[in-house]
């Protein structure tokens, strides 16, 4: 994708990379909530998606995908693990769906949901590097520099 992207237009044709739809990891993430970002189900969401996994499923199925170097604007961190936009061509010049499976935005969200956790490099991952949460160690209470 290597084209200059210009502002949208609806004259555009659907083919142009302009008119392509967009997904940021943080859309189909299990550990956001809808305040940050994301837009389905935590049910048919997967924990921490990286915008490889999403293009890896995309081009499996067809269609035409591409990937920037953007980050979502509701995200926290500014780390190029949580960088990444994925743009996805889901119609044809006249209007049609590209796949009839794949006639919204939400479908194709919905599909990657599904689809992540059966890669392979999500089965075959230890069990000591699965993506767990932060977790804090308290040790005790008390007055902090007391000797």
């Amino acid at each position: 994708m290597a084209a200059m992207i210009t502002s949208w237009n609806p004259q555009k044709k659907h083919s142009e990379v302009e008119r392509w739809i967009c997904i940021y990891p943080a859309y189909i993430n299990s550990k956001k909530t809808l305040t940050q970002g994301r837009k389905l189900p935590k049910s048919s969401c997967v924990e921490n998606p990286t915008h490889q996994e999403i293009r890896d499923v995309l081009v499996s199925t067809g269609l035409r995908v591409g990937v920037e170097n953007k980050l979502y604007s509701r995200e926290n961190s500014k780390e190029m693990m949580y960088r990444g936009r994925i743009r996805v061509q889901i119609k044809n010049d006249d209007g049609s769906p590209l796949k009839p499976e794949f006639n919204t935005r939400e479908s194709v969200m919905k599909f990657i949901g599904e689809s992540i956790p059966k890669l392979k490099s999500r089965q075959n991952r230890p069990a000591d590097q699965q993506p767990q949460a932060a977790q804090t160690n308290k040790q005790g209470k008390g007055k902090k520099g007391r000797r």
